[in-house]
């Protein structure tokens, strides 16, 4: 053991004067302060920025875009003519989405026109100006092989547009 300290208290001494030195570290700084000196920067300077000019909205026939009244106009306009009246009570046929819904017949009393409607088990007589189904419905003519109804829904801008629906008698799809 004494042996192995004599050899390595004289390595030990060498590594440590090695980590002393300065190696090639002068080389390059020297190096380093060359290239400063000879690198030129170059910035371009930036432009004039635009000048502003503000807009003065006069009162005319133009409505300022950040006033209230112009967000009421919208709000007015899309509910348009087609709007219907949410506040109504409705009737027992609304409480049915219209793929519920089957023609099974048609009979005529009184000089009326009625569909004869399944949904579920229970049959339904239906005449013109009834309403139906979960889009505001309205049964707009009843015939011996179809009922025509005209529902009205909002569009993907909110406003309110009127689509025609048809529900067609079932045997007559069966016979055919």
């Amino acid at each position: 053991m004494m042996k192995n300290a004599r050899f390595a208290a004289p390595l030990l001494a060498a590594a440590l004067l090695a980590g002393c030195s300065d190696g090639d570290v002068a080389e390059v700084r020297q190096w380093m302060a060359q290239t400063q000196k000879q690198t030129r920067v170059s910035v371009q300077p930036l432009s004039e920025p635009k000048t502003f000019i503000p807009f003065t909205y006069v009162h005319t026939d133009v409505v300022d875009p950040f006033s209230q009244d112009k967000l009421l106009v919208e709000l007015a306009r899309s509910g348009g003519a087609n709007r219907p009246d949410q506040e109504r009570p409705k009737e027992p046929l609304e409480y049915f989405p219209l793929d519920t819904v089957r023609m099974v017949g048609a009979i005529r009393k009184g000089g009326v026109n009625y569909a004869l409607l399944q949904i579920e088990r229970s049959v339904y007589q239906v005449k013109v100006g009834q309403r139906i189904g979960q889009n505001y419905g309205v049964v707009t003519s009843v015939s011996e092989n179809a009922v025509d109804i005209r529902e009205t829904v909002q569009d993907a801008t909110g406003d309110w547009i009127e689509r025609m629906t048809k529900l067609e008698l079932l045997e007559g799809k069966e016979n055919n």
